[in-house]
């Protein structure tokens, strides 16, 4: 457990950034043989996907929306174990696609360069909504640096946090997304330190997946509608 642990947990907190090729490489080739060298008991052939997650999340999350290729699994996991909230580098739409399957039609959508921005923002706040910003650029508005750093202030039984002058009342349900289409970004190191970053730009290994989906499902109709229904029996 301490090994299997260990490797999730730093899969959840670096990983997020790079391509699957850097990925597999930073997990199974580095970090494995520095937990074998330090003799941290682990399990042999572990996969810090199959620890943050399992077959049943995997099927929920592609009929949000998720394509099923191992990358867009990975950052699904990332998402939904990070305590930090995410920003997604996103330029082909497709992790904020998922993320409106997954928390459904009253999630607030605003962008920073909306007039009176912040009052939405304390709007989700103060009802505990799921808050989307879309479009953001390589620099984030310092007005939300408290609520990124999460410099929450407990007052009774509830928090606060500072959203410009005012002490802001936070509902324990509200959820934060950060959503870019930068397509290489180049953040501050105190952006990388607030908020976990994913990296949902679309591999070839990744496309070759999608496709092979889209082929089936035009080719073979029947086969691809026998598979969703399975799916959802199993869900």
């Amino acid at each position: 457990m301490i090994g299997n642990a260990l490797v999730a947990a730093a899969f959840v907190s670096y990983i997020g950034p790079f391509h699957s090729a850097d990925r597999q490489s930073l997990w199974a080739g580095q970090w494995i043989s520095d937990i074998i060298e330090k003799k941290i008991p682990y399990t042999e052939g572990v996969d810090p996907l199959g620890v943050l997650s399992n077959d049943s999340m995997q099927a929920i999350w592609k009929t949000q929306g998720l394509p099923a290729d191992r990358k867009s699994l990975e950052n699904a996991a990332i998402v939904v174990s990070c305590k930090r909230y995410p920003l997604i580098i996103d330029p082909q739409l497709q992790g904020i696609k998922w993320i409106k399957g997954k928390e459904g039609s009253e999630m607030l959508v605003i962008t920073l360069q909306q007039d009176k921005w912040q009052k939405r923002v304390e709007h989700a706040l103060c009802n505990g909504l799921v808050l989307m910003i879309e479009a953001v650029g390589e620099n984030i508005d310092p007005l939300l640096d408290p609520l990124l750093s999460r410099q929450f202030v407990k007052k009774g039984k509830g928090q606060t946090v500072k959203i410009g002058s005012e002490d802001i009342d936070m509902m324990p349900s509200f959820k934060l997304y950060l959503q870019t289409k930068l397509i290489n970004p180049h953040y501050k190191p105190e952006t990388a330190a607030q908020c976990t970053i994913i990296n949902f730009i679309v591999t070839e290994q990744g496309l070759e997946d999608q496709l092979l989906a889209m082929v089936v499902r035009v080719e073979k109709p029947d086969l691809e509608q026998t598979k969703e229904e399975l799916v959802n029996k199993q869900n």
